[in-house]
């Protein structure tokens, strides 16, 4: 086989891949390899390329006559990267005096997946454990202690109650979380009057807002289009999002609302809606913003416990502004509140 005929060969490949000659030395390379490890090293021992003892080590291997071997590597440069290794033994009569092939594959994105799958079911197995450590404990203590006292058995009652909530509640998120992940390279096909949408949301949560010494204040021109997307979907996310700014809203202050048309935004093809909500609460520290829509992320965890928080309504939304082709983007300033403000097309161009 020609030179060039089995470069054609190699540059179809996603790996980076070396050719390897009896003293280890590069014989060949593709351009993804070039473009890891830098040009110039055809000649060079594979160890100017990679010095990583489980790589060299496979390569030696191959050399030695072992068919395939493998491995899985980390390499600090430019980032660390993982890569899945593979060396293989090629036959003497191969072209170019080449006595091994080894490839590199990125997998990074896979150990990532994987360390976030682990991440969440350990997540998930301490939110639920700790309401059921605490139920387990009051059942325990009406059947005992409290067995025959009417006042601790409806204050432990009312305690468990709020435990089962909780629990239900993150229960909720989860099955909301899940069905959104499953769909969101799926845009929704109907259409959302999110004016009436917001509108609605509110008055659900005009009471807690009364409740917290709070008042909800709505601003929108006066017509709206309706958008494209799903109005279940998108009362979540205001349902979310008006219900924090109420929460962490300081006593005696208004949560803003408002809504405005936009020709252009960027990161959204075409006209958009966007759509603000505004709190005066203290404020979040700028280290904590880029990590608000993690799964189970909480500034301060056990104030977000304290007032009914799953740390998985910003993830929902999140996951929700993604599915419709928006974007979402959060500004805080300390003592003085936090604003989290949506955008959504405004019409279905892809």
């Amino acid at each position: 086989m020609a030179k060039n005929s089995l470069l054609n060969i190699l540059n179809g490949l996603s790996e980076a891949v070396f050719l390897i000659g009896e003293n280890r030395e590069i014989v060949l390379t593709n351009p993804q390899a070039v473009e890891i490890f830098g040009k110039g090293l055809e000649g060079q021992n594979i160890v100017r390329a990679i010095r990583h003892p489980d790589c060299l080590r496979a390569t030696e291997d191959a050399l030695a006559g072992v068919e395939s071997t493998s491995a899985v590597i980390v390499l600090e440069r430019p980032v660390p990267t993982t890569y899945q290794v593979r060396a293989a033994h090629l036959p003497e009569d191969d072209i170019f005096g080449a006595r091994a092939v080894l490839s590199l594959a990125d997998i990074s994105h896979v150990r990532e997946a994987e360390q976030m799958r682990s991440d969440f079911v350990a997540n998930v197995s301490h939110e639920l454990r700790s309401p059921l450590t605490a139920l387990s404990g009051f059942i325990e203590t009406l059947q005992g202690p409290a067995k025959d006292d009417a006042a601790a058995q409806e204050r432990f009652l009312h305690l468990m109650d709020r435990e089962a909530q909780r629990m239900n509640r993150l229960i909720g998120d989860l099955l909301s979380l899940s069905k959104v992940e499953v769909n969101e390279r799926v845009r929704p096909t109907g259409m959302a009057d999110v004016v009436s949408i917001v509108r609605r949301v509110i008055t659900t949560l005009s009471s807690q807002a009364e409740d917290d010494q709070k008042k909800v204040v709505f601003h929108h021109p006066d017509l709206v289009a309706p958008i494209p997307g799903d109005e279940d979907e998108i009362i979540q996310v205001f349902q979310n999002l008006i219900e924090n700014a109420i929460k962490y809203g300081a006593p005696d202050t208004e949560v803003s609302v408002s809504i405005d048309e936009m020709e252009r935004v960027a990161g959204v093809r075409g006209p958009a809606l966007s759509v603000v909500v505004q709190d005066r609460g203290p404020g979040i520290p700028a280290e904590h913003i880029p990590r608000l829509t993690e799964r189970f992320y909480r500034v301060d965890d056990s104030r977000s416990r304290d007032i009914g928080g799953t740390g998985l309504g910003l993830a929902i939304v999140k996951h929700i502004v993604s599915r419709h082709r928006g974007r979402l983007m959060i500004h805080s300033e300390r003592n003085v509140g936090s604003s989290f403000t949506v955008l959504l097309p405004a019409t279905t161009s892809t």
